[in-house]
């Protein structure tokens, strides 16, 4: 790294809290210097109470972008110039451009875990799938699952601050794309079991299963899930929670978090960079597959 940084390197920054056990340091770091390109990515511990600040201070250390996490992907919007058609649809942000100090926020979210999906042969399209959670990365898969072709998406959440916004991505589903949607309480067990037996996909789109709540699980019990149900969870550390290890008892194929960090972060790359990320490369230094 020492060898890497010169008066020219730019700086790039992940903007979350809590942040320390991501990975994604490791993966842009070691796509810039495989690429020879001049940049270096960090993580900053930054939360809602100091987010506006950090925006400010991107603009004045003129870095060309940034990555946003929970709690920030909606909370950044007001501090921001533009935002992708994407973004605007989600009303989230988890990738940030500076161009010229004009910021404009984009999600790539949806995006890399529908490649992640097609990357490990997983064919959703026309198919039905059930999804638990309505935050940035769950709204982003919704969208762009139905914007992909997904037939028809269940989608379960618990009544909180984000219940509104799950029955706004519906109602936008519903009325922009061919998708049929609907909402549903996470609490209805008897209704997630219902829904989770007609489709071809499950994920688990929540931060259940990781810190500070590793080892937990929405799921109740192995009766939700049947051999050929495809069980898919957001979160990459561990990169086996609890819910995914009830899956491969059933005997379903499953997939973690890696891939969609993996792709999303390829697409946050090349908006960046305008390159592509060597992504064989990756998937060895991640030790994937």
């Amino acid at each position: 790294m020492a060898e890497r940084i010169t008066g020219h390197t730019e700086l790039i920054g992940l903007m979350a809290y809590p942040i320390r056990h991501s990975s994604s340091p490791a993966i842009h770091n070691e796509a810039f210097a495989y690429l020879g390109l001049d940049y270096a990515y960090l993580a900053f511990e930054v939360d809602q109470d100091t987010l506006e600040d950090a925006i400010k201070g991107m603009r004045a250390l003129k870095m060309p972008g940034a990555n946003l996490s929970m709690p920030n992907k909606a909370a950044v919007i007001p501090y921001l110039d533009n935002l992708s058609s994407a973004a605007r649809l989600c009303g989230a942000v988890n990738t940030i451009v500076n161009k010229d100090g004009i910021l404009t926020g984009h999600i790539t979210d949806g995006m890399g875990y529908m490649q992640a999906l097609k990357d490990d042969g997983i064919d959703v399209i026309g198919k039905k799938m059930t999804i638990a959670g309505s935050g940035g990365a769950a709204t982003a898969i919704q969208i762009q699952a139905a914007l992909d072709g997904v037939k028809e998406i269940s989608i379960f959440n618990i009544r909180d601050k984000f219940w509104d916004n799950a029955q706004e991505t519906v109602d936008k589903i519903m009325e922009q794309t061919d998708c049929k949607a609907a909402l549903y309480d996470l609490a209805d067990l008897d209704k997630l079991k219902e829904e989770i037996e007609d489709s071809y996909l499950f994920a688990n789109a929540t931060g259940m299963g990781m810190k500070p709540r590793e080892g937990q699980t929405y799921i109740p019990d192995k009766s939700f899930f049947r051999q050929d149900l495809i069980v898919t969870d957001v979160v990459y550390s561990p990169a086996e929670t609890a819910m995914l290890k009830l899956a491969k008892e059933v005997g379903c194929k499953t997939m973690n978090g890696m891939g969609m960090l993996l792709f999303q972060a390829a697409e946050a790359f090349r908006l960046w960079t305008g390159r592509e990320m060597p992504i064989d490369h990756m998937k060895q230094v991640l030790h994937m597959g």
